[in-house]
Formats: C-alpha cells, structure tokens, sequence
C-alpha cells in the first residue's frame, strides 16, 4: 500500500502536468473517508482536476457492466468510475483497483460491452505504469 501512495505521489509530481487530469463526484466522495491528513492532501491535489459531469449515457452504460455481471452490484460505483471515464472519451483511467477494474479478465468484458455499446474502450492503467521512459 505505502508503494502505491509512493508511486502515485511520484507521478503526480513528474508526470501530472502533461495531462488533463479529470475526476467525478465519486472519486471526490471517497477522497472524504479515512485520515484527516490525507484527505486534506489529496483535496487538494484534486482542486487542480476539473470535474466530469454525470449523464444518463454514464448511467446506462453503468448499468449494462453490472447486469452483465462484469462488476457486481455490490461495487457499482467501480462501473460508475468505468463509465464516466468511457463517455467522456478519457484516454486513460488511473487506478489502483486490481479486482474490479484494472484486471486484464474483467477489462476483456467490459471492452466488449463498451464497443457494443458504440465508444472506445478507455485504457486502465496504474499511475506507475503511465510514468513513461
């Protein structure tokens, strides 16, 4: 865990300003939950994203990776953050979410039901893994 805050730190640090860097309410909502500390660093390192609205087409496709079975009910915001990143046309979705969003088996499912749905998948990825050379 303490690797992945490093990592994500380290990217944020030599990497963040050559992207737009977006969030949605739901990513703002769980920066809230746990040390105080953190979540007063991590407000404000996401004061610098701007926010991505939500809309019925998040919701719907939302909907389609839950009842397919791809991400289960009880994580339905991970579909959510899956959504919001696939409609507004993210090239990348950064997260340390291993069991339900960035895993290569899961990713195959949602892929398919993305394109099905007529978008391109959005690539899911780790800070670290988006460091570069």
């Amino acid at each position: 865990m303490l690797e992945r805050i490093r990592s994500s730190r380290k990217w944020w640090k030599n990497r963040r300003n050559e992207f737009d860097v977006y969030v949605s309410q739901i990513v703002l909502n769980e920066c809230r939950v746990g040390n105080e500390e953190a979540i007063i660093r991590r407000q404000s390192l996401l004061a610098e994203a701007s926010l991505l609205s939500l809309n019925n087409e998040i919701v719907l496709l939302a909907k389609q990776l839950v009842k397919a079975g791809v991400i289960p009910v009880q994580v339905e915001n991970d579909a959510l953050h899956i959504a919001y990143a696939t409609v507004h046309e993210c090239d990348f979705l950064l997260t340390w979410n291993f069991k339900h969003i960035n895993n290569a088996h899961i990713q195959r499912s949602v892929n398919r039901i993305v394109e099905d749905n007529g978008y391109k998948p959005t690539i899911v990825c780790t800070p670290e893994s988006l460091m570069g050379g």
